[in-house]
């Protein structure tokens, strides 16, 4: 099988998690009341363990990236099914390097999701008529999921995704591309899926040094989940 279906079956298969993952018919969990207060608190949370990133010019936009179209509080549903609709002309026009980081992408929303799903049950067992979400009673939440390899595998995938952008930008013309697909993709209704990638380029070229940027992100979310599964006080302050 050759580089570039074996990407568009793993996006095939990822979409298809997708779907079911947020079919309430399938999955009611999507229905439970912590669900959305859990995404607005995990947001917040990232943009504040974000913000010497966001304070820095080479590094914000790579950074505002991660928060709003990788693993923020941003509903994905429209960019994945303009995936599907247009995933055969996809794999004729897009390199196999942005294919993959599309995939991850998807797969890191996957996953991040189907945990949120476990996170939003704990909580009604925690607090069946709380509101407000706060740092003790989130911990408290993943500490009964638990799941630390799952955990893992999400820090990972938001690595993957960085290195997928980045390794596109080596491909020549790959601006140009963007570019000129930029009118027929917004003709199609696919603005969504355009806008991922067009951001996601721009913010890694404007980035410089990706790796390092990428392996301090890594650093920084790995001590968070030590910290929450060893039941430290004050699991979010700022890394040393």
């Amino acid at each position: 099988m050759s580089r570039h279906a074996d990407v568009v079956h793993r996006l095939q298969r990822r979409l298809a998690c997708h779907q079911a993952l947020h079919d309430p018919a399938r999955e009611p969990r999507n229905g439970l009341r912590w669900l959305p207060e859990l995404r607005r608190w995990q947001a917040a949370r990232l943009e504040r363990s974000f913000r010497r990133f966001l304070e820095d010019p080479q590094r914000a936009a790579a950074a505002r990236f991660f928060l709003t179209d990788v693993y923020g509080d941003h509903d994905f549903t429209q960019r994945d099914a303009d995936i599907v609709r247009v995933l055969p002309t996809m794999q004729r026009l897009l390199p196999a390097s942005l294919l993959a980081a599309v995939a991850d992408g998807i797969a890191l929303g996957n996953l991040t999701h189907a945990l949120d799903l476990r996170m939003a049950q704990a909580l009604g067992s925690i607090a069946p008529r709380g509101k407000r979400l706060d740092d003790a009673r989130y911990a408290e939440a993943y500490r009964r999921v638990g799941l630390p390899r799952l955990r893992s595998k999400q820090i990972d995938l938001i690595r993957d995704v960085g290195h997928g952008v980045g390794s596109a930008l080596r491909l020549p013309g790959i601006t140009t591309l963007l570019k000129l697909s930029r009118g027929p993709a917004h003709a199609a209704g696919l603005s969504e899926l355009q806008g991922f990638l067009e951001r996601g380029v721009a913010a890694f070229k404007q980035l410089g040094d990706a790796d390092a940027f990428l392996a301090e992100i890594q650093r920084g979310e790995r001590v968070v989940a030590a910290r929450l599964f060893a039941a430290e006080p004050d699991p979010f302050r700022e890394p040393r």
